[in-house]
Protein backbone atom coordinates (compact mmCIF):
# COMPACT_ATOMS: atom_id res chain seq x y z
CA UNK A 1 0.00 0.00 0.00
CA UNK A 2 3.06 2.47 0.85
CA UNK A 3 4.39 1.28 -2.34
CA UNK A 4 1.36 2.07 -4.38
CA UNK A 5 1.26 5.66 -2.72
CA UNK A 6 4.75 6.20 -3.34
CA UNK A 7 4.61 5.03 -6.84
CA UNK A 8 1.37 7.79 -7.21
CA UNK A 9 3.57 10.86 -5.59
CA UNK A 10 5.93 10.18 -7.42
CA UNK A 11 3.88 10.33 -10.44
CA UNK A 12 2.01 13.45 -9.61
CA UNK A 13 5.34 15.47 -9.24
CA UNK A 14 6.96 13.84 -12.75
CA UNK A 15 3.46 15.08 -14.59
CA UNK A 16 3.48 18.70 -11.89
CA UNK A 17 7.50 18.69 -13.49
CA UNK A 18 6.29 18.16 -17.14
CA UNK A 19 3.49 20.41 -17.11
CA UNK A 20 5.88 23.60 -15.52
CA UNK A 21 8.53 22.49 -18.65
CA UNK A 22 5.65 22.79 -20.98
CA UNK A 23 4.56 25.95 -19.47
CA UNK A 24 7.81 27.31 -19.19
CA UNK A 25 8.56 26.19 -23.13
CA UNK A 26 5.54 28.05 -24.17
CA UNK A 27 6.49 31.08 -22.67
CA UNK A 28 9.65 31.03 -23.74
CA UNK A 29 8.51 30.69 -27.08
CA UNK A 30 5.93 33.51 -26.98
CA UNK A 31 8.55 35.84 -25.43
CA UNK A 32 10.87 34.94 -28.34
CA UNK A 33 8.19 34.85 -30.88
CA UNK A 34 6.79 38.56 -29.76
CA UNK A 35 10.31 40.45 -29.39
CA UNK A 36 11.33 38.87 -33.23
CA UNK A 37 7.60 40.92 -34.39
CA UNK A 38 8.57 43.84 -32.44
CA UNK A 39 11.48 44.24 -33.65
CA UNK A 40 10.58 43.39 -37.64
CA UNK A 41 7.71 46.23 -36.83
CA UNK A 42 10.31 48.20 -36.03
CA UNK A 43 12.63 47.94 -39.26
CA UNK A 44 9.60 48.43 -41.33
CA UNK A 45 9.19 52.03 -39.35
CA UNK A 46 12.40 53.00 -40.04
CA UNK A 47 12.68 51.67 -43.43
CA UNK A 48 9.77 53.62 -44.15
CA UNK A 49 11.20 56.82 -41.82
CA UNK A 50 14.34 56.94 -43.98
CA UNK A 51 12.26 56.50 -47.13
CA UNK A 52 10.36 59.98 -46.24
CA UNK A 53 13.18 61.61 -44.46
CA UNK A 54 16.53 61.96 -45.88
CA UNK A 55 20.02 62.03 -43.75
CA UNK A 56 20.30 65.66 -45.37
CA UNK A 57 16.84 66.79 -43.42
CA UNK A 58 18.50 65.24 -40.02
CA UNK A 59 21.09 64.49 -37.39
CA UNK A 60 18.37 62.99 -35.05
CA UNK A 61 17.86 59.17 -34.06
CA UNK A 62 14.29 59.09 -35.49
CA UNK A 63 13.25 55.76 -33.63
CA UNK A 64 13.54 57.57 -30.04
CA UNK A 65 12.68 61.22 -30.80
CA UNK A 66 9.42 61.19 -30.71
CA UNK A 67 6.22 62.39 -28.89
CA UNK A 68 3.13 60.77 -27.78
CA UNK A 69 -0.45 62.48 -28.87
CA UNK A 70 -3.37 61.47 -28.03
CA UNK A 71 -6.10 63.34 -31.01
CA UNK A 72 -8.83 61.30 -32.31
CA UNK A 73 -9.95 63.60 -33.66
CA UNK A 74 -7.38 64.45 -35.86
CA UNK A 75 -5.76 60.76 -36.07
CA UNK A 76 -8.39 58.47 -36.15
CA UNK A 77 -7.20 56.95 -33.19
CA UNK A 78 -8.00 57.23 -29.61
CA UNK A 79 -4.71 55.30 -28.37
CA UNK A 80 -1.73 57.21 -28.19
CA UNK A 81 0.08 58.41 -31.31
CA UNK A 82 4.02 58.85 -32.63
CA UNK A 83 4.84 61.27 -33.80
CA UNK A 84 8.88 61.31 -35.25
CA UNK A 85 10.59 64.38 -34.81
CA UNK A 86 13.41 65.19 -37.70
CA UNK A 87 15.84 67.57 -36.32
CA UNK A 88 18.84 68.94 -37.57
CA UNK A 89 21.25 71.84 -35.49
CA UNK A 90 18.88 71.76 -32.94
CA UNK A 91 16.17 72.84 -35.43
CA UNK A 92 12.94 70.84 -36.52
CA UNK A 93 12.88 70.61 -40.24
CA UNK A 94 9.91 67.66 -40.04
CA UNK A 95 7.69 65.65 -38.65
CA UNK A 96 6.33 61.99 -39.46
CA UNK A 97 2.88 61.26 -37.91
CA UNK A 98 1.51 58.04 -37.51
CA UNK A 99 -2.46 58.39 -37.93
CA UNK A 100 -4.87 55.82 -39.25
CA UNK A 101 -7.62 56.08 -41.46
CA UNK A 102 -10.45 54.26 -39.99
CA UNK A 103 -12.82 53.84 -41.99
CA UNK A 104 -11.32 52.14 -44.95
CA UNK A 105 -12.94 49.47 -46.67
CA UNK A 106 -11.95 46.14 -44.75
CA UNK A 107 -10.87 48.21 -41.98
CA UNK A 108 -8.15 50.72 -40.44
CA UNK A 109 -5.39 51.82 -42.72
CA UNK A 110 -2.17 52.52 -40.49
CA UNK A 111 -0.27 55.50 -42.25
CA UNK A 112 2.81 57.63 -42.11
CA UNK A 113 2.64 61.31 -42.99
CA UNK A 114 5.80 63.26 -43.41
CA UNK A 115 5.47 67.15 -43.32
CA UNK A 116 8.14 69.74 -43.94
CA UNK A 117 8.11 72.67 -40.83
CA UNK A 118 6.79 75.16 -43.69
CA UNK A 119 3.34 72.90 -43.94
CA UNK A 120 4.45 71.11 -47.37
CA UNK A 121 4.38 67.27 -47.51
CA UNK A 122 7.59 64.91 -47.89
CA UNK A 123 5.37 62.23 -48.88
CA UNK A 124 3.07 59.33 -47.20
CA UNK A 125 3.08 55.26 -46.85
CA UNK A 126 1.08 52.85 -46.00
CA UNK A 127 2.09 50.94 -42.99
CA UNK A 128 -1.00 48.37 -42.76
CA UNK A 129 -4.37 47.44 -44.36
CA UNK A 130 -6.32 44.96 -45.19
CA UNK A 131 -8.01 46.30 -48.75
CA UNK A 132 -9.45 44.38 -51.57
CA UNK A 133 -6.48 42.63 -53.57
CA UNK A 134 -6.64 44.45 -56.90
CA UNK A 135 -8.59 46.86 -55.87
CA UNK A 136 -8.29 49.49 -52.69
CA UNK A 137 -4.45 48.23 -52.01
CA UNK A 138 -3.46 50.49 -55.38
CA UNK A 139 -2.23 52.62 -52.03
CA UNK A 140 0.33 50.40 -51.50
CA UNK A 141 3.66 51.43 -53.15
CA UNK A 142 4.77 47.88 -54.50
CA UNK A 143 0.93 48.41 -56.39
CA UNK A 144 0.76 51.27 -57.98
CA UNK A 145 2.31 55.06 -57.60
CA UNK A 146 -0.64 56.79 -56.56
CA UNK A 147 0.24 57.32 -52.70
CA UNK A 148 3.09 59.69 -54.67
CA UNK A 149 0.90 61.96 -55.31
CA UNK A 150 0.70 63.58 -51.83
CA UNK A 151 4.54 64.45 -52.20
CA UNK A 152 4.69 68.55 -51.91
CA UNK A 153 1.15 69.30 -51.37
CA UNK A 154 -0.02 71.13 -48.76
CA UNK A 155 -3.20 73.21 -47.47
CA UNK A 156 -2.84 75.68 -49.84
CA UNK A 157 -2.52 72.81 -52.32
CA UNK A 158 -4.59 71.96 -53.37
CA UNK A 159 -7.27 73.84 -51.31
CA UNK A 160 -8.84 72.20 -48.39
CA UNK A 161 -12.30 71.82 -50.24
CA UNK A 162 -9.97 70.00 -52.98
CA UNK A 163 -8.82 67.86 -50.61
CA UNK A 164 -11.19 64.73 -51.93
CA UNK A 165 -11.09 62.62 -54.36
CA UNK A 166 -12.18 63.81 -57.72
CA UNK A 167 -15.54 61.76 -57.39
CA UNK A 168 -17.02 64.12 -54.38
CA UNK A 169 -15.53 67.34 -56.59
CA UNK A 170 -11.66 66.75 -55.45
CA UNK A 171 -8.19 66.60 -56.83
CA UNK A 172 -7.08 62.79 -55.57
CA UNK A 173 -8.22 60.34 -58.36
CA UNK A 174 -9.80 57.05 -56.89
CA UNK A 175 -9.38 53.83 -57.94
CA UNK A 176 -11.25 51.83 -60.44
CA UNK A 177 -13.95 50.46 -58.43
CA UNK A 178 -12.40 50.97 -55.00
CA UNK A 179 -13.42 54.80 -53.79
CA UNK A 180 -13.65 54.55 -49.86
CA UNK A 181 -9.89 53.33 -49.82
CA UNK A 182 -8.44 56.23 -51.22
CA UNK A 183 -11.33 58.60 -49.57
CA UNK A 184 -10.25 57.10 -46.39
CA UNK A 185 -6.42 58.48 -46.76
CA UNK A 186 -7.18 61.42 -48.36
CA UNK A 187 -9.10 62.54 -45.40
CA UNK A 188 -6.74 61.15 -43.00
CA UNK A 189 -4.03 62.90 -44.68
CA UNK A 190 -5.57 66.24 -44.68
CA UNK A 191 -6.17 65.78 -40.82
CA UNK A 192 -2.56 65.03 -40.17
CA UNK A 193 -2.34 68.43 -42.50
CA UNK A 194 -4.42 70.13 -39.92
CA UNK A 195 -2.88 69.16 -37.32
CA UNK A 196 0.63 69.75 -37.75
CA UNK A 197 -0.90 73.86 -38.58
CA UNK A 198 -2.83 74.29 -35.71
CA UNK A 199 -0.09 72.88 -33.37
CA UNK A 200 3.09 73.64 -35.12
CA UNK A 201 4.21 76.27 -32.87
CA UNK A 202 3.91 74.08 -29.87
CA UNK A 203 5.36 71.54 -31.28
CA UNK A 204 8.58 73.26 -32.58
CA UNK A 205 8.96 74.75 -28.69
CA UNK A 206 8.93 71.47 -27.47
CA UNK A 207 11.62 70.26 -29.68
CA UNK A 208 13.45 73.27 -28.70
CA UNK A 209 12.92 72.88 -25.17
CA UNK A 210 14.15 68.83 -25.44
CA UNK A 211 17.50 69.95 -26.95
CA UNK A 212 18.21 72.61 -24.88
CA UNK A 213 16.89 71.09 -21.74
Amino acid sequence: MANNKTSILKSGWVLGLFSLIGIGLVSLTYSITHEKIADNERLFILQNLRELVPETLHDNDLLTDTLQVVDPSAFGNKHEVTIYKAIKNNKLMAIIASPTAADGYNGSIKLLVAIRANGELIGVRVVSHHETPGLGDAIDTNKSDWIYGFNGRSLNNPVSRLWQVKKDGGRFDQFTGATITPRAVVKAVLRTLQYYQANQETLTTITQATNNG
